[in-house]
């Protein structure tokens, strides 16, 4: 597993999909579920984006992301290197 203790984990999540992004969930790679929604009562409406910090205080980079839509659909992305990268548009 990755780690960068001092990396900034702060990713800019982008919808362009034509549909609100309703939730947003980031896991540490190492669990086997997801974590809360970090959306919380928060949406993304397509054309948008916002930026997040995913930062789990484990020092890990490596995150599952999931995305789910108003509509239902999801879409996942599994071992994003949040400490490396810092977009993740979907659309």
């Amino acid at each position: 597993m990755a780690t960068t203790s001092s990396a900034n984990r702060v990713v800019q999540i982008g919808n362009t999909t034509g549909v609100t992004m309703t939730h947003f969930f980031a896991s540490n790679t190492s669990r086997d579920s997801w974590e809360e929604d970090i959306f919380g009562s928060d949406v993304l409406p397509s054309g948008r984006s916002m930026n997040i910090d995913i930062d789990d205080g484990s020092g890990a980079c490596m995150f599952d992301l999931k995305a789910r839509f108003a509509d239902g659909d999801e879409i996942i992305e599994r071992g994003y290197n949040v400490c490396t990268r810092s977009t993740w548009t979907v659309g």
